[in-house]
């Protein structure tokens, strides 16, 4: 007899519990989507962070070609003052 009232106990444990599992399930699965949209909003945002850096990147790329160009211009202007000293010095 004291092992049929512990099977009734269980049952009623049992009964409560499913139910509660079912939304546990629901409130997980409701969750793993709300996780889903955000991290695909997110990639829409790197995305679109990558199209910006891209045009960051060309802009640096002109840039640098202007800092060679300067460059180049100090470089022979130095060579042009030199051999005007050169020059000058010499006779």
């Amino acid at each position: 007899m004291s092992c049929f009232v512990k099977t009734k106990r269980y049952a009623r444990i049992m009964a409560v519990m499913v139910p509660r599992e079912t939304v546990t399930e629901h409130r997980l699965d409701a969750l793993e989507k709300k996780v889903d949209e955000g991290f695909a909003r997110v990639d829409e945002r790197f995305k679109q962070v990558d199209e910006r850096f891209d045009k960051i990147d060309a802009r640096f790329e002109k840039l640098t070609e202007r800092i060679d160009a300067y460059n180049r211009t100090v470089t022979a202007g130095l060579f042009v003052v030199v051999a005007a000293l050169i020059g000058t010095s010499a006779f």
